[in-house]
Protein backbone atom coordinates (compact mmCIF):
# COMPACT_ATOMS: atom_id res chain seq x y z
CA UNK A 1 0.00 0.00 0.00
CA UNK A 2 2.98 2.42 0.38
CA UNK A 3 4.29 1.96 -2.90
CA UNK A 4 0.70 2.65 -4.45
CA UNK A 5 0.08 5.75 -1.91
CA UNK A 6 3.67 7.12 -3.52
CA UNK A 7 2.77 6.65 -6.81
CA UNK A 8 -0.59 8.26 -6.37
CA UNK A 9 1.17 11.37 -4.78
CA UNK A 10 3.60 12.02 -7.56
CA UNK A 11 0.48 11.93 -9.86
CA UNK A 12 -0.77 14.42 -7.91
CA UNK A 13 2.14 16.23 -7.96
CA UNK A 14 2.55 15.88 -12.33
CA UNK A 15 -0.70 17.00 -12.47
CA UNK A 16 0.44 20.21 -10.11
CA UNK A 17 3.15 21.03 -11.70
CA UNK A 18 1.15 20.76 -15.07
CA UNK A 19 -1.19 23.24 -13.61
CA UNK A 20 1.63 25.43 -13.11
CA UNK A 21 3.25 25.61 -16.08
CA UNK A 22 0.27 26.08 -17.70
CA UNK A 23 -0.72 29.35 -15.79
CA UNK A 24 2.74 30.65 -16.62
CA UNK A 25 2.50 29.90 -19.78
CA UNK A 26 -1.24 30.74 -20.97
CA UNK A 27 -1.82 34.08 -22.25
CA UNK A 28 -4.99 35.40 -20.56
CA UNK A 29 -6.86 35.02 -17.57
CA UNK A 30 -9.57 32.25 -18.84
CA UNK A 31 -6.73 30.05 -20.37
CA UNK A 32 -5.40 30.26 -17.62
CA UNK A 33 -8.09 29.67 -14.71
CA UNK A 34 -8.63 26.55 -17.84
CA UNK A 35 -5.99 24.94 -16.77
CA UNK A 36 -5.15 25.99 -12.83
CA UNK A 37 -9.09 24.48 -12.28
CA UNK A 38 -8.36 21.05 -13.83
CA UNK A 39 -5.02 20.63 -12.91
CA UNK A 40 -5.15 21.85 -9.34
CA UNK A 41 -8.14 19.76 -8.67
CA UNK A 42 -6.65 16.93 -9.83
CA UNK A 43 -3.54 17.36 -8.36
CA UNK A 44 -4.57 18.27 -4.91
CA UNK A 45 -7.17 15.30 -4.94
CA UNK A 46 -4.52 12.83 -6.19
CA UNK A 47 -1.63 14.20 -3.39
CA UNK A 48 -4.28 14.38 -0.36
CA UNK A 49 -5.87 10.75 -1.56
CA UNK A 50 -2.01 9.06 -1.64
CA UNK A 51 -0.90 10.90 2.00
CA UNK A 52 -4.30 9.04 3.08
CA UNK A 53 -3.08 5.68 1.14
CA UNK A 54 0.38 6.35 2.99
CA UNK A 55 -0.97 6.72 6.32
CA UNK A 56 -3.95 4.83 6.61
CA UNK A 57 -5.07 6.31 9.95
CA UNK A 58 -5.59 9.32 8.14
CA UNK A 59 -7.48 7.93 5.40
CA UNK A 60 -10.97 9.15 6.15
CA UNK A 61 -10.26 12.75 7.10
CA UNK A 62 -7.99 12.62 3.57
CA UNK A 63 -10.96 11.41 1.64
CA UNK A 64 -13.30 13.91 3.43
CA UNK A 65 -11.07 17.06 2.38
CA UNK A 66 -10.54 15.90 -1.39
CA UNK A 67 -14.04 15.36 -1.84
CA UNK A 68 -14.09 19.00 -0.56
CA UNK A 69 -11.77 20.60 -3.52
CA UNK A 70 -13.77 18.35 -5.86
CA UNK A 71 -16.69 20.31 -4.45
CA UNK A 72 -15.12 23.90 -4.23
CA UNK A 73 -12.18 24.33 -6.45
CA UNK A 74 -14.34 24.44 -9.68
CA UNK A 75 -16.67 26.03 -8.24
CA UNK A 76 -14.81 29.24 -7.02
CA UNK A 77 -13.05 28.98 -10.19
CA UNK A 78 -16.12 30.06 -12.31
CA UNK A 79 -16.70 32.51 -9.85
CA UNK A 80 -13.37 34.08 -10.53
CA UNK A 81 -13.85 33.58 -14.27
CA UNK A 82 -17.25 35.15 -14.18
CA UNK A 83 -16.10 38.27 -12.32
CA UNK A 84 -13.09 38.69 -14.94
CA UNK A 85 -15.87 38.48 -17.45
CA UNK A 86 -17.96 40.86 -15.85
CA UNK A 87 -15.11 43.17 -15.03
CA UNK A 88 -14.25 43.86 -18.38
CA UNK A 89 -10.92 41.67 -18.43
CA UNK A 90 -10.08 41.20 -22.17
CA UNK A 91 -9.47 37.79 -24.34
CA UNK A 92 -6.21 37.01 -25.92
CA UNK A 93 -6.11 38.71 -29.36
CA UNK A 94 -5.05 34.80 -30.29
CA UNK A 95 -8.85 33.82 -28.97
CA UNK A 96 -10.77 32.00 -31.46
CA UNK A 97 -14.00 31.68 -29.77
CA UNK A 98 -15.61 34.09 -27.85
CA UNK A 99 -18.74 32.67 -25.84
CA UNK A 100 -19.00 35.43 -23.68
CA UNK A 101 -21.26 37.30 -26.59
CA UNK A 102 -23.70 34.20 -26.40
CA UNK A 103 -23.86 35.31 -22.38
CA UNK A 104 -25.03 39.15 -23.39
CA UNK A 105 -27.34 37.87 -25.56
CA UNK A 106 -29.29 36.38 -22.46
CA UNK A 107 -28.76 39.11 -20.51
CA UNK A 108 -30.40 41.79 -22.43
CA UNK A 109 -33.56 39.26 -23.38
CA UNK A 110 -33.90 38.92 -19.56
CA UNK A 111 -33.81 42.93 -18.60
Amino acid sequence: MHITGIIITGIGTLFLFLGSLGIFRLPDVYNRLQAGTKCTTLGAFFTVIGVGIIEPSWFWKTLIIAFFILLTNPISNHALGRASLKSGVPLCDRSVVDKSKDFDQYKSKAE
